[in-house]
Order: structure tokens, then C-alpha cells, then sequence
């Protein structure tokens, strides 16, 4: 039997190469004007969070978890564990909760964002 560590590694390598593979056929496809292919990563990886929360739930799969979502789909995007913190705080009615960590993470991560490439200009420079 892997352990969850293995199963999280491995699974990432599954889901770094996807997103990196849909990222280019999205880029290739509508060009490169729009950051799509990160687009339709984000969501790709969002609604097959919230299909794998409910299937592994409702067949017992709870051992696959760290390989699928942690893994693959962990390393096919982050967003995707983000939109499902977000709906469980929300789910939970802590909307307050919910709506200032989709706030404090979007608006943060930005700045934290730009902060890091002033930073880095400034001290790069």
C-alpha cells in the first residue's frame, strides 16, 4: 500500500502535466491575448473537485483522496481546493467566513503578487 505522501507526490505528477498540456492546447487554440488556458484550468479543476468531494463521500473512497484531490488535482490547480474551502464555509453558513476568505485570498494573493515583484525588482535591479 503507498502512503498518502507517495500517493500525493505521484498524483501531482499526474496533475502538474495536465495542467501543463491543457494550458497549452487552450493557448494554442484562442491564443495568447487572455490568460484562457489558466482560466479553463481553474474551473476545470473546480468542477472536478466538487464531483470527486461527492463521489469519494458516496462510495467510500476516502482512500483515494490524497492521490486525486490532493495529487492530481492539487497539482492541476490550487483553485480547485480554494473553491472548496470556500463552498464549505458557505454550505456551513459561515458566509462571513466565506465571503472574506474568497476576499482576503483573492485580493491578498494579488497584492502578495505584486509585492513579491517589486521586491524582487528592487532588489534584483
Amino acid at each position: 500500500m503507498m502512503t498518502p505522501l507517495l500517493q500525493v507526490a505521484l498524483g501531482g505528477a499526474f496533475g502538474a502535466s495536465a495542467r501543463y498540456l491543457t494550458g497549452n492546447a487552450v493557448t494554442r487554440w484562442l491564443g495568447h491575448g487572455f490568460p484562457a488556458g489558466t482560466m479553463v484550468v481553474n474551473i476545470l479543476g473546480s468542477f472536478l473537485m466538487g464531483v470527486l468531494v461527492v463521489l469519494l463521500a458516496r462510495k467510500g473512497g476516502q482512500a483515494a483522496a490524497p492521490f486525486l484531490m490532493t495529487g492530481v488535482l492539487g497539482g492541476f490547480t490550487t483553485f480547485s481546493a480554494f473553491s472548496l474551502d470556500a463552498i464549505t464555509l458557505y454550505e456551513r453558513g459561515q458566509f462571513a467566513a466565506a465571503g472574506g476568505y474568497v476576499f482576503g485570498s483573492v485580493v491578498l494573493s494579488l497584492a502578495g503578487l505584486f509585492v513579491g515583484l517589486l521586491f524582487a525588482r528592487m532588489v534584483l535591479t
